[in-house]
């Protein structure tokens, strides 16, 4: 059994990336940490698969289907599959929970 602390960051991404950590992956679900360091530069996802995603640190805005979405802590989002979702920047360092369902 492992544990950690989802608010511990190992490693901090450089500044405009993210890095993401695979915490549990079963059946058809798997449940990532995402870790945002101040990001700038607009970043656009189509997953293949349904995503549940809270906002655990930080602020954040994406865009959904052309609607502008500004979160903070404890905010969450359900995003069905082949949905284009952007990513439009974080504030300092933003710690997210994303459970897909495939």
């Amino acid at each position: 059994m492992k544990k950690e602390n989802l608010f511990e960051i190992n490693k901090l991404p450089e500044i405009d990336s993210e890095l993401f950590y695979t915490l549990l992956k079963h059946k058809n679900i798997e449940i990532k940490k995402i870790v945002s360091n101040t990001l700038k530069t607009p970043q656009t996802f189509i997953q293949k698969e349904d995503e549940f995603v809270v906002l655990l640190k930080g602020c954040a805005k994406i865009e959904i289907n052309g609607d502008v979405k500004k979160l903070k802590s404890g905010d969450w989002l359900f995003i069905p599959a082949n949905t284009p979702h952007t990513l439009l920047k974080t504030k300092k360092t933003a710690v997210w929970l994303a459970v897909h369902i495939y």
